[in-house]
């Protein structure tokens, strides 16, 4: 039997990326199959992220400082055996259906009271989001919605070169830490090309030296307001 190149199976399982089912049963036919198809399944997750069995794979990739940001909080992490995959590195896109997974994880394993307001949901998603900018090779677009723009995460997105869309929202400009990283990313990155911005005030000389945005929204800041 004439196998196929591994070019030509990649595309045939590509054009069947939606049909998961088709996708599911095609990777158990062999391992060749299997390492071509796991990249084109966990490339985007976002629509799945309501499924907590994938909240609990990536809270299974968190390395030592990541999961040092849930011990205030005593968040109990998954217990598995190692993953055969590292999953995460396949990821292109992160959406905002990523607040949701997390509420339903903790809903889950009892340790959230309040869907909108407890802070444990923002913790969890500031650590995943800095393990996505750390181990995709392929993250694409970004969209972190309202969270804490802690350390961990600006170096992640200081040294990621490979989002090219992002969705920045702070509630507090007054965090000199956050505004001057962000304003260091736009001087320095030379692949971001989409920026929707809403917080920020301190921003107008870095965008003004970015050279590779071909789209930005600034809807509810005040870049251009004198300070008084």
């Amino acid at each position: 039997m004439i196998s196929l190149p591994t070019e030509c199976l990649f595309t045939i399982f590509d054009n069947l990326q939606t049909d998961y089912e088709s996708l599911f049963s095609c990777l158990l036919v062999n391992r060749e199959w299997c390492r071509i198809i796991v990249p084109i399944l966990w490339s985007e997750p976002t629509i799945h992220f309501s499924d907590i069995r994938l909240i609990k794979i990536f809270l299974l990739m968190l390395n030592a400082k990541e999961q040092a940001l849930l011990i205030p909080f005593k968040i109990n992490l998954p217990n598995y055996q190692k993953l055969l995959f590292d999953y995460t590195s396949y990821t292109v896109s992160i959406g905002y259906g990523l607040h949701n997974g997390i509420v339903n994880y903790l809903l889950q394993i009892k340790q959230i009271e309040n869907r909108m307001r407890d802070i444990s949901v923002i913790t969890v998603k500031c650590s995943l989001i800095a393990m996505f900018l750390r181990t995709s090779k392929k993250l694409k677009y970004l969209k972190t919605g309202n969270i804490i723009y802690n350390r961990i995460i600006l170096e992640n997105l200081c040294q990621n070169t490979t989002v090219i869309s992002m969705d920045y929202s702070s509630n507090d400009d007054s965090e000199f830490e956050v505004i001057e990283a962000i304003a260091k990313i736009l001087c320095k990155n030379t692949t971001l090309t989409s920026l929707n911005l809403i917080g920020g005030k301190a921003l107008t000389e870095a965008l003004c030296k970015n050279t590779t945005l071909t789209y930005l929204n600034v809807g509810l800041n005040q870049i251009d307001s004198e300070e008084e």
